[in-house]
């Protein structure tokens, strides 16, 4: 069965995280002549999907699927969304496939990140029951 609330809860949180870390990023980044919005992304999507695999029940392969989805979508429409701001988003068939990629790069930090989640809230569960 499907946790939609945590669904949700990880989509915004993902889509969210990553655009502001992506800003402060690109601040960052613009007064040390770097780019660091790509980097603060992926430091959002990793959070949000260490919340969702923190929160989901089941075991680490849930953590990963939920991640992973979180981090696809919400990767898609991150990059639309920043690209309709910025103006950097062009229907041609590069601009497609930068998002096809950096949306499966996403869903396998995603991924990454649910199963980071998970064995977190393991460990903090396993302390618990130490500490009754």
């Amino acid at each position: 069965m499907v946790n939609w609330r945590t669904v949700i809860i990880g989509f915004i949180l993902a889509v969210v995280l990553s655009e502001f870390l992506g800003f402060i990023g690109l601040t960052i980044g613009a007064a040390f002549g770097s780019n660091g919005g790509n980097t603060g992304q992926i430091i959002g999507y990793l959070l949000a999907t260490i919340y969702v695999g923190y929160s989901i029940d089941g075991n680490y392969i849930n953590g990963a699927i939920y991640g992973a989805i979180i981090g696809f979508i919400g990767g898609m429409v991150s990059l639309i969304v920043t690209g309709a701001i910025f103006g950097t988003f062009v229907a041609t068939t590069g601009s497609l496939t930068v998002l096809a990629l950096e949306s499966i790069l996403y869903g396998i930090i995603g991924a990454i990140g649910g199963i980071i989640g998970f064995i977190i809230s393991v460990y903090f569960s396993r302390k618990e029951e130490h500490a009754v």
